[in-house]
């Protein structure tokens, strides 16, 4: 199983998107300030995720959603705004 994630900074107006295997492991390690650019924005909560079947799909979506990230589709993804 692989997961896309959106993190949300709970210190700042920031957001992180990537995918892994492993999404609390992932979220543990950007926690930890082993991430180079989300160390500064730390600590970080899941505020989105999705499951795929194969690391392809994942990372497709990942660049789907990277693609209007701070859009309006972004902020309707995390349930921000109808």
């Amino acid at each position: 199983m692989y997961y896309i994630y959106i993190l949300q900074s709970t210190i700042k107006q920031r957001y992180y998107i990537g995918q892994t295997e492993n999404l609390m492991k992932r979220l543990t390690v950007h926690n930890s300030g082993q991430v180079r650019v989300t160390k500064g924005y730390r600590p970080w909560k899941i505020s989105h995720s999705e499951n795929f079947s194969t690391r392809s799909e994942a990372v497709k979506r990942e660049l789907e959603i990277k693609s209007y990230k701070g859009g309006i589709k972004f902020k309707r993804l995390l349930n921000l705004v109808r």
